[in-house]
């Protein structure tokens, strides 16, 4: 508190900060450009912004190879909790009914399968809305929330739980590592995996393996 009784922040540029709060989660400008939907070189040159501005530097860069310094590695967390608080935050502020959540699916897999009218009538405060076929190029561009794609389910910078049996290719549910745990893709991904607990229904319903795709 200063002495004027006004609270003031001594606050870095946002978008400096988301990436290097990325670059830090990947070790990796590429993939944070990738999460972030910006070039490599962009994201590069914010974190120099940022350390310039810091006056510390923030990562080692070895042959390629970013590496977090005891400085990166002390600030990590205090940003990436400040990011947590203000989605929690804004996600508290929406009134019931407003949070729309886009889902991408592959051409050939059948609706039915995912019981979309159950979820959308036992989940009023979420506005689902269903594009199809929609692909990886359509999260990546954020068309979509998230996505159930067919494949190995190995993306990096996103989450993939698979939904439905057996190894190799199949349906995974594809979410941005940055947003995969926002309520409404979290009540998403629990509904499939309410959908195979239901023993009479679980031979065509969804079955979730979660992996990390880093």
């Amino acid at each position: 508190m200063s002495k004027c009784g006004a609270m003031t922040y001594a606050l870095p540029p946002l978008n400096a900060l988301l990436a290097f709060e990325a670059a830090a989660r990947h070790l990796s400008f590429k993939l944070a450009a990738h999460e972030l939907h910006v070039t490599p070189a962009a994201v590069g040159q914010q974190v120099k912004a940022l350390e310039a501005r810091l006056g510390v530097r923030l990562f080692d860069r070895l042959h390629k190879q970013l590496i977090l310094t005891a400085a990166g590695q002390a600030y990590l967390p205090g940003i990436s909790e400040g990011f947590r608080h203000i989605a929690e935050a804004t996600s508290q502020l929406k009134p019931a009914g407003a949070v729309l959540l886009q889902l991408g699916v592959h051409g050939s897999l059948d609706l039915r399968r995912l019981a979309l009218e159950e979820f959308r009538s036992t989940h009023a405060e979420i506005g689902l809305r269903v594009l199809q076929p929609a692909g990886l190029h359509e999260l990546v561009e954020g068309k979509v929330d998230l996505l159930i794609a067919r494949g190995l389910g190995h993306h990096p910078g996103y989450r993939c739980d698979r939904i439905d049996e057996g190894s190799g290719l199949g349906d995974w549910l594809v979410a941005p590592e940055g947003t995969a745990d926002c309520p409404e893709v979290v009540s998403f991904r629990e509904w499939l995996r309410t959908l195979q607990a239901e023993k009479p229904r679980a031979s065509h319903r969804p079955r979730l393996v979660g992996i990390s795709g880093r």
